[in-house]
């Protein structure tokens, strides 16, 4: 495959979108070359950004980075997402699929067919318990953030998940830290707190964010939400307390005291969160805090923190080990570093092994990469047929003069050999007489044979002790051929039985006759440590048999077995079995 000249990065936030263009780094690692970020208004704090937002935004993004169209790897916004860690027994690894199928339809809230989801596993040995992050979106919500990222002319290649991606970010910036970590992604709508340690990983959304405070600030001065923002962004900070005076504009101290009791709620939020981790996680307290996000750029948000979790704060950097690709550049990007984390996790995908790998792919951007994949194979297949073809034809056009003058030779002696057709004639219906009648005399020799070599299967088959068999009755038409009494200790009847013979109603194939089809087996199985599971061995072993068709899956079907009791020693089962080829009765 390969490899990527331009890695496109684009990360769907609640009220802003930020897209990326990287490109390989040689010898390994990225070079930003830029970075644009689109501020979407929306008119209350739980709107979200409307599909034609994202198309229009994301076009207006590509124009300026001169763009037309190409791959990407985007970002959905984490509280659109369902995100669950399950703790999973250490099991053998082909069986570590099915477990997590099963998990995933207990603990996602909706129907498994209405929602795209993945996992991962991100701890555990062959001691441990297994660690396992699952994650779910509304296939519907999927398909509409994603039709919008195509209508602007990207073709999705990862759907992650924003905190995945900034986790991405974070260990491949921050590879040399070993202390508990705390990453707080202050967003619009949600704040999103990564826990990470060496080999774990834990996260968890807290719906307050940037929008909770534009909304309390439009509640405080009477005025719409998209008002409120720009008074936000103008002269909005996080308020020192009470041991600091207030700003000489009452307007903004009034904001800034807002803000405050916002922030002070997310403190009690994360405090709770840390306390969750620690018991119900086996976590450690985190030892260091990193601050990202929109609304962590805030003024004084670091000191606030500070202040209430006396932990180092410092600013999430996820261009630490990313190049710039030049001084302009740079220079934005710095002022905006806290804004990167996604972006960036995004584009490791494609240059990098990941720690977390997750990919959200509707169903069909899957066909479409399934085609994509194929594609090349099939334009090799056109090559070769159509350079087949031309071979043909300039060999029909040399065949055709050779075959022409064969065809002389060949009416002369054609002439010939029509005296010799009538005997040929004559002969070949003589033959298929004597077909005629040496046909029921093989089928008769066959079927001579046939239950020895049955009978022989079925011993060779049986459990070496504890079960043996006392009675088999051939079926037609699952019904049995000869009558068949009660079985032994009054046990209760099988569905099949009947008290007197029957005519079979199943044509034989190419006979047309009533036929053989199936055996009905019973037997006894002793008392013992395992009880019936010895007529369940004696199920698996019929399984590989080469005269009975019978289905591994279906196991009530074929074996009846009888539950033991404390007052017999022997207890009775059935077993009816399908023979793979009928046999014509007489």
């Amino acid at each position: 495959m390969p490899r990527a000249t331009r890695v496109l990065s684009l990360n769907l936030g609640s009220q802003a979108i930020s897209m990326a263009e990287f490109r390989p780094r040689t010898g390994g690692g990225l070079v930003l070359h830029e970075y644009k970020r689109r501020d979407v208004a929306i008119e209350s704090a739980g709107e979200s950004i409307r599909p034609a937002q994202i198309t229009a935004a994301v076009k207006e993004m590509l124009h300026e980075m001169g763009i037309k169209s190409g791959s990407v790897n985007y970002a959905v916004p984490a509280q659109s997402v369902f995100a669950r860690f399950v703790k999973l027994p250490s099991v053998e690894e082909e069986k570590i699929g099915r477990i997590i199928a099963f998990e995933a339809q207990q603990n996602v809230p909706f129907p498994i067919d209405e929602v795209v989801w993945d996992y991962q596993l991100v701890g555990g040995g062959a001691e441990e318990q297994l660690q396992v992050v699952l994650v779910a979106i509304k296939a519907d919500l999927l398909e509409g953030m994603n039709a919008a990222v195509e209508e602007a002319g990207l073709w999705p290649v990862v759907i992650g998940v924003a905190t995945m991606g900034l986790y991405n970010a974070f260990r491949y910036n921050y590879s040399d830290v070993t202390e508990p970590a705390l990453l707080i992604d202050i967003g619009a709508r949600t704040t999103n707190l990564l826990f990470i340690e060496p080999g774990k990983i834990f996260s968890r959304s807290v719906p307050i964010g940037g929008s909770l405070v534009t909304a309390a600030v439009a509640k405080e001065f009477n005025e719409p939400f998209a008002t409120a923002e720009s008074r936000k962004k103008a002269g909005g900070f996080v308020g020192l307390g009470g041991g600091y005076a207030d700003p000489a504009d009452p307007d903004i101290a009034r904001m800034s005291k807002i803000i405050r009791s916002t922030m002070t709620r997310l403190h009690a939020e994360i405090m709770r969160s840390i306390s969750h981790y620690r018991t119900q996680q086996q976590g450690k307290a985190p030892a260091r805090i990193y601050l990202c996000g929109g609304s962590s750029g805030m003024p004084y948000m670091r000191e606030f923190f500070q202040e209430k979790l006396q932990v180092p704060i410092d600013f999430f950097n996820p261009v630490r080990n990313v190049a710039i690709a030049n001084e302009a550049n740079a220079r934005h990007i710095a002022r905006s570093a806290h804004l990167l984390g996604e972006v960036v996790g995004l584009a490791l995908r494609t240059v990098a092994s990941c720690p977390m790998e997750l990919n959200l792919r509707p169903a069909t951007v899957i066909r479409a990469h399934e085609v994509e994949r194929r594609r090349p194979f099939l334009i090799g297949t056109a090559a070769c047929v159509i350079a087949a073809l031309l071979g043909w034809s300039v060999f029909y056009l040399h065949a055709g003069g050779v075959l022409r003058t064969a065809k002389q030779q060949v009416d002369a002696k054609v002439e010939t050999l029509r005296g010799l057709q009538g005997k040929l004639d004559g002969i070949s219906k003589d033959a298929s007489a004597l077909d005629n009648v040496a046909l029921p005399l093989l089928n008769v020799v066959k079927a001579r044979s046939f239950w020895a070599q049955l009978l022989e299967d079925l011993n060779a088959r049986l459990p070496k002790e504890n079960i043996w068999v006392t009675e088999l009755v051939p079926l037609s038409n699952g019904k049995p051929v000869i009558g068949i009494p009660a079985p032994p200790g009054g046990a209760p009847q099988s569905a099949i039985s009947a008290p007197t013979p029957i005519t079979p109603t199943r044509p034989a194939g190419k006979g047309g006759g009533p036929a053989i089809d199936g055996l009905l087996i019973r037997g006894l199985y002793l008392w013992n440590p395992r009880q019936q599971e010895v007529v369940v061995d004696y199920f698996k072993n019929l399984v590989a048999s080469p005269f009975f068709a019978i289905d591994p899956k279906n196991q009530q079907k074929v074996m009846k077995p009888t539950m033991p009791n404390n007052t017999e020693w022997a207890f009775p089962y059935e077993l009816q079995l399908d023979l793979k080829e009928s046999l014509p009765l007489p």
